[in-house]
């Protein structure tokens, strides 16, 4: 008796918008936002490209669907615990989910239809700085300045031609060939101080910059402490 092939097992698991979804994911994360379309998801889904179109009425929805499951994926910071920890632990969390779907760094503040998991993480967020006594203008600060951080940090760290340590020494060899190193004293200083240390990694910048941050919102705060104007929920 012949075996099934892949694309009949998966036919015969129920079509679903969970499923158009997940499928959309896998997509998208092998070959970006741009080589997703109903085609490719339904060759994704083992199905006919217009069954998909039961449970999506166009890509903008799949986008729609999909921005809002990797806003599922990272952790949400907690009101009424160290909101510190808290922004420390969902940053390192938004960033390992990025690093998981690049495509998707773009697309989380473009979206103008939010599900679910984007309001509540919008939510907690809010939330956990409020309750720490946060204003309504710092939270806004607040908020502003740790999203343009991570996310512009899993943009650059997705972007780099160097994945990892094993990487960096091949990889910056391969570059300063290409310019006159007499030219440019800084650059090599600081790449063959910095750069080609064997145990260099983009990623170790990540908490540092965090930090830097953190100690500045937590000076805001302190110093808005006086104000009248500040509202400290119950």
């Amino acid at each position: 008796m012949s075996r099934p092939t892949r694309g009949t097992a998966r036919e015969r698991v129920p079509l679903s918008r969970d499923r158009v979804l997940a499928g959309a994911i896998t997509v998208a994360d092998a070959g970006g936002i741009g080589g997703l379309t109903i085609r490719t998801l339904a060759q994704e889904l083992g199905v006919k490209p217009m069954s998909v179109y039961y449970y999506v009425a166009n890509k903008d929805e799949i986008i729609d669907g999909i921005v809002d499951l990797v806003y599922g994926e990272i952790d949400l910071p907690a009101p009424g615990g160290d909101w510190r920890g808290e922004m420390r632990r969902r940053a390192h969390s938004a960033r390992r989910v990025l690093g998981n779907h690049p495509w998707a760094t773009p697309l989380l503040q473009s979206r103008r239809n939010p599900g679910p998991a984007t309001l509540r993480h919008h939510n907690a967020f809010i939330a956990t700085l409020r309750t720490a006594g946060f204003s309504v203008r710092l939270t806004a600060h607040a908020f502003a300045l740790i999203d343009s951080y991570v996310f512009g940090f899993a943009l650059s760290e997705n972007a780099l031609p160097i994945h990892g340590p094993e990487s960096v020494a091949d990889t910056a060899a391969s570059m300063m060939h290409l310019f006159d190193a007499a030219a440019y004293p800084s650059l090599l200083e600081f790449t063959m101080e910095h750069v080609m240390r064997p145990d260099y990694d983009f990623g170790d910048e990540f908490e540092y910059g965090l930090t830097v941050i953190l100690d500045a919102l937590a000076r805001a705060l302190a110093e808005s402490s006086d104000d009248p104007t500040r509202h400290v929920p119950d």
